[in-house]
């Protein structure tokens, strides 16, 4: 299966269980590999055989600076879901939302959750 690769999405928004979380935008990154069959788009080099990269961008902008959810779980189901719908090209996803300044006492560069979704 051919994939599009989009890596360090980067947003301000307001995720997390603490009340601080949820008043003060924090870094959120997103990963994304978007699997589906890429060889007419690249024969007919044709925009509407394939998925537009700007598009899944602002739709993934809109869900993680618009919205607000406790878990990074529930955060990546939505992107997955709403990418899924939004393409009928797209056979699967990978979907990967990490936290740089998550509240964990230690060092670490990020937590973060990743899913593979299906249609």
């Amino acid at each position: 299966m051919d994939k599009i690769i989009a890596r360090g999405l980067e947003f301000q928004a307001c995720h997390g269980l603490l009340p601080a979380e949820k008043e003060t935008p924090q870094k959120f990154l997103v990963d994304l590999d978007l699997f589906l069959n890429l060889r007419a788009a690249a024969e007919s080099d044709d925009l509407a055989l394939t998925v537009d990269y700007d598009k899944v961008f602002h739709l993934v902008e809109n869900i993680v600076e618009k919205q607000s959810y406790n878990l990074l779980e529930t955060l990546a189901e939505k992107i997955a879901a709403t990418l899924l719908d939004s393409f009928a090209a797209l056979q699967a996803v990978e979907v990967q939302v990490s936290k740089p300044d998550a509240p964990v006492k230690g060092n670490f560069d990020y937590i973060a959750v990743k899913i593979r979704r299906e249609k």
